[in-house]
């Protein structure tokens, strides 16, 4: 079924529904969709004990080639916020949101973006190849623009409850700034400031504290990598003195394991955060966590003091 006659008879279904009051369920929550895991935690932060907040990519999938099953889809248009990140992230969810009832919140409408790195829309082609890097939760302080944001999109959908959105948004936005300090700290003097990464993830993370990123996959990281490029990158990694190839936890590491092992470098995980394994979840890990892991990460590859 079309995505619009979808719309037709979920929008007939919900007539009535007003009589509950503007925003919220039956029981008074805000219901909160976002795409991708990062929005879905700045939801919960922010959303507090007043929203329920529902991540439409499962724990452990890749979110970029998301499908939206019949439910999901129908928790989306029926949401009264919908969370999104644009740029081609998530296709399937970005063709689905020109038919949702709420509030409709794209974070790169309220971040200063980045446009997709040169080798990253080259590797990506014309198929997957996006203007903008969608990745922008990679620089804490552009996720607190967004925490910002939703906490004045939450307002607008509930009112009543506004003035705790924004305390909690700035509780949150507060977290986020001591993060980005502790980045800024760890990485301000370090012998080496490239990165080559799995894929071109980590465009905002290079650009908030001065280091680069030379990518093996585009924005996609499904992306299979030209030859070519592989060849450039083991001459780069000699030439610069790189020590670490860096892998991620959703994507398959072979073939930054076989350019390592062509360059004679070790391999380490730089997550992208696109999203959360049930493992990390049970064990209580969350966006600071994961990025502080980060942290440490590259600081032990870069040689940072």
């Amino acid at each position: 079924m079309a995505l619009a006659a979808v719309a037709l008879v979920l929008a007939t279904l919900m007539v009535g529904c007003g009589a509950e009051g503007e925003g919220g369920d039956g029981d008074g929550a805000v219901r909160v969709v976002a795409g991708a895991y990062p929005l879905a935690e700045v939801a919960e932060h922010v959303g507090g004990d007043l929203a329920e907040v529902d991540n439409l990519t499962p724990p452990g999938v890749e979110p970029h080639d998301l499908q939206l099953a019949p439910d999901e889809l129908e928790s989306l248009l029926t949401a009264d916020l919908v969370l999104i990140v644009g740029g081609g992230f998530q296709p399937a969810v970005q063709d689905a949101v020109g038919d949702a009832a709420g509030r409709v919140l794209d974070a790169l409408d309220v971040v200063e973006p980045l446009p997709a790195d040169e080798h990253a829309r080259e590797a990506d082609g014309d198929d997957h190849a996006g203007e903008l890097d969608p990745h922008i939760w990679l620089d804490p302080m552009r996720l607190a623009t967004v925490a910002t944001a939703v906490g004045d999109a939450l307002a607008e959908v509930d009112p009543a409850n506004a003035d705790a959105y924004r305390a909690n948004a700035d509780a949150y936005v507060a977290e986020l700034e001591a993060l980005d300090a502790e980045f800024r700290d760890g990485l301000g003097s370090c012998s080496s400031r490239l990165l080559v990464v799995s894929h071109a993830a980590f465009g905002y993370l290079v650009d908030a504290y001065g280091l680069e990123q030379e990518a093996i996959a585009g924005i996609s990281p499904e992306t299979e990598p030209d030859p070519a490029r592989l060849a450039e990158l083991a001459e780069l990694v000699r030439e610069e003195g790189v020590t670490t190839i860096f892998t991620e936890t959703l994507v398959a590491p072979d073939v930054a394991e076989t350019l390592a092992g062509e360059a004679g470098v070790t391999t380490a995980v730089l997550n992208p955060i696109e999203g959360l394994t049930d493992d990390q979840l049970e064990a209580g890990e969350d966006y600071g966590s994961v990025m502080r892991r980060n942290l440490q990460t590259l600081r032990g590859a870069l040689g940072c003091r």
